[in-house]
């Protein structure tokens, strides 16, 4: 049983105002300190019970109303869940239950507390904070472990032995207040799973313990998730003192020839362990509370966690503390201290309580904040396009890039869209905000945008249609977008723009160009009018759509973030001389234009290099809906891959010509377009101002048509129809012979 000081007849100090009135109890109801079951925990300073409280700590997710038990003559206040500021020994060991101070004994009740650190210190790499390690050595005429109770009864033992205890009780008690407020915002600082284990491993080696092995659920639940299958604790992260630090510490009087195997732990214990359904570590981790390593329970399921043949410390030198988070028990943490260090005290098990209450619930928002981030990638790297196409005349490439490596989701994207007659759609847009939601608005926007061109419908009215999209997806949802039709046949862009930056054209002889494009109003605002301008689009040239995370931050406005890239194409186009830098590398150099403070939005950036294709390759015809224009149409195609050198073509593209013109004929009201285009393939288009598709079907002996469609199907090796805002396009290609490429 532990003594007071008062029973050595040293006078009690007069009592401060609003101290406990004399002759009242010195322990609460349960019993001395000393006399709590190691399972049960330390005795606490209000009435329920000691098991009562202990179970309350390791299960509740916030412990602001617990406190440890009283600390000799004062009670000393246990810090709620979430303190920043480590609690100020003045209120700690020394405050009584009423709030006010009561001196343990005479010589130390005026002894100044320890001052936190100044703001803006260094906080020590040991999350003590000052706390100084307690060593094994025992001193002279000290009759045993300054920190455990003495044998015997009342009276008994030294005065020197007694001073200790009390120097234990008091600043002992501040001490671990200290430790844990340290402790867990160290603890409450990791944002991932690794940092937070790191954060209880180091705060607690060697403050606490010589050794600490932290286990995890393999694979952890997340949320609500019940997993299926037996329970996998995994070997997460463990932690000892080096061994020159052990070395150098001045081992027990009668020790000295035992083997210290604790903080071997650490290095031998098993890495993978299933709890047995009713074994005793599942029974331990139902009870959640910590439990003292030589205690029935503990004797039986260490073995079970650490692996057979591992020898555990005896005499309360080893504490099991399971992890339970939120929903469920997710782990366990084993706490060891060496052979000639004091054993660990019934106030301990509140402290790894602690430790383990703020590392679960720390693991648990970990792996949610995981899985967010991995639904977040998710959802951004499926609404951007994994591979951009390539047709004939253009040239493509593309980045995007986060703001930040923890907010990998956004509202910035970009697309391009292959149009009839090798015609591209070049679209770049950016929805306000950085969320999940607008990420959500922008995979909406940005298929609109792909049925819209799907349509053939001009730029303009293109974002006409998407201002009124975002319209019905509610009243705030605001975008900027540019959207550009290039055609390679007649070397012109048309671009229309709704509050978007301009774009820069880079021209062949390396002149970088702002493209005066009117910048309109954002997508969402509703009742305005785009405008679309058609302009030349040279050979050779390149043409840069970004977001406005490219040239604006808070060090720089837009138009010096244009001109600030517009300087930066025309440093790049000088290394390679009159020939058009390389489109790749291009994209990298203009990235490379941000600085350290420029990162404070998506970026998005489409790069465009215009090749065209040239009028020689080109064959273009108007024809009247008449029964004699299938025959016309063989005799011009025949009379093109002549031209051509692409004889051997010609019988089969009379044939499927004709099938087209047929059908085009029949329904046609206004004239027919027929366009051959040579490009790495042969590609024969057909257009009338008839809306309806054309529906390959099997035809029937007893039918006259239906043939046409089957026969093009067969012999082309890629063919399709396209609706257009006038009618629609029937388009086929054929390779070309070796020779004619």
């Amino acid at each position: 049983m532990t003594e007071h000081s008062n029973s050595h007849g040293r006078p009690r100090p007069a009592p401060r105002p609003g101290a406990d009135a004399p002759g009242a109890p010195e322990h609460a109801p349960g019993g001395p300190a000393a006399e709590a079951t190691p399972a049960a925990g330390a005795a606490g300073p209000s009435a329920a019970p000691a098991a009562d409280e202990a179970h309350a700590v390791a299960e509740a997710d916030d412990t602001a109303g617990q406190r440890p038990r009283p600390e000799a003559q004062g009670r000393v206040p246990r810090p709620r869940a979430g303190d920043d500021e480590p609690a100020d020994e003045s209120h700690g060991a020394a405050e009584t239950a009423g709030g006010t101070a009561t001196a343990a004994s005479g010589d130390t009740a005026d002894a100044p507390a320890p001052q936190d650190p100044a703001p803006g210190a260094t906080a020590p790499e040991t999350p003590g904070e000052g706390l100084p390690v307690r060593s094994g050595r025992r001193e002279a005429g000290d009759g045993g472990d300054p920190h455990m109770p003495p044998h015997g009864g009342g009276g008994g033992g030294s005065g020197h032995a007694d001073n200790a205890r009390e120097r234990a009780g008091t600043s002992g008690g501040g001490e671990r207040l200290r430790f844990v407020g340290a402790a867990t915002r160290r603890i409450a600082r990791g944002i991932d799973l690794d940092e937070i284990v790191l954060g209880l491993c180091r705060s607690t080696v060697p403050t606490f313990a010589d050794a600490i092995l932290v286990y995890l659920r393999d694979p952890l639940p997340v949320g609500d998730e019940r997993p299926v299958g037996p329970v996998v604790l995994r070997l997460r992260r463990t932690d000892r003192l080096p061994e020159y630090v052990q070395a150098g510490e001045t081992a027990a009087e009668g020790d000295a020839a035992v083997p210290d195997p604790g903080p071997e732990l650490a290095d031998s214990a098993a890495e993978r362990c299933e709890v047995r359904i009713g074994g005793p570590l599942a029974e331990v981790l139902r009870g959640v509370r910590p439990v003292f390593g030589d205690s029935s329970a503990a004797r039986a399921a260490l073995p079970e966690l650490l692996g057979e043949g591992r020898h555990v410390p005896d005499r309360h030198r080893t504490i099991l503390a399971p992890l339970r988070g939120r929903r469920r028990v997710i782990g366990a943490a084993v706490f060891v201290r060496r052979l000639d260090r004091p054993a660990f005290e019934s106030d301990d098990l509140l402290v790894a309580a602690q430790l383990a209450t703020h590392t679960a619930l720390g693991v648990d928002k970990a792996v949610l904040y995981g899985r967010e981030v991995y639904i977040a990638d998710e959802l951004q790297r499926t609404m951007l396009p994994d591979s951009l196409p390539q047709p004939t005349g253009v040239r493509l490439a593309s980045r995007y890039l986060p703001a930040a490596e923890t907010a990998r989701v956004g509202g910035d994207w970009y697309d391009a869209i292959p149009l009839p007659g090798n015609r591209v759609a070049l679209v770049v847009g950016d929805v306000m905000g950085h969320s999940m939601t607008s990420a959500a608005i922008m995979g909406q926007l940005r298929t609109t945008a792909q049925t819209l061109a799907g349509l053939d419908l001009p730029p303009q009215e293109v974002l006409h249609h998407l201002d009124e999209q975002a319209q019905r997806l509610g009243s705030d949802r605001m975008a900027t977008c540019l959207y550009a039709v290039y055609d390679p046949v007649a070397h012109r862009i048309v671009i229309a723009n709704a509050g978007h930056p301009p774009p820069v054209l880079l021209h062949r002889g390396g002149r970088a160009e702002v493209l005066r494009v009117p910048p309109g109003a954002p997508i969402g605002v509703g009742g305005v009018d785009f405008e679309a301008v058609e302009l030349d689009a040279p050979a050779g040239a390149t043409l840069l759509l970004y977001t406005d995370g490219l040239v604006e931050s808070r060090i720089r406005d837009v138009w010096t973030g244009i001109e600030q890239l517009r300087e930066r194409l025309i440093d790049t186009a000088r290394l390679t001389g009159p020939n058009p830098p390389p489109l790749e590398p291009l994209c990298d150099e203009v990235l490379g234009m941000l600085g350290p403070g420029d990162r404070d939005d998506d970026i998005a950036l489409l790069a465009a290099r215009f090749e065209g294709i040239a009028p020689s390759d080109v064959a273009y015809w108007f024809l009247d809906p008449r029964p004699q224009t299938p025959r016309q149409a063989r005799r011009l195609a025949r009379r093109a891959l002549t031209r051509w050198g692409l004889e051997e073509l010609a019988d089969g593209v009379e044939l499927l010509v004709s099938e087209v013109i047929t059908n085009a004929v029949r329904y046609a009201e206004r004239p027919i377009t027929l366009r051959l285009l040579r490009t790495d393939v042969l590609r024969c288009e057909v257009g009338d101002d008839v809306p309806q598709l054309p529906r390959l079907r099997q035809a029937r002996p007893s039918d006259e048509g239906g043939r046409g469609l089957y026969l093009v199907n067969k012999m082309a090796r890629r063919w399709g129809a396209t609706r257009l805002s006038t009618g629609k396009v029937v388009w086929f290609e054929l390779p070309l012979p070796a020779q004619g490429r």
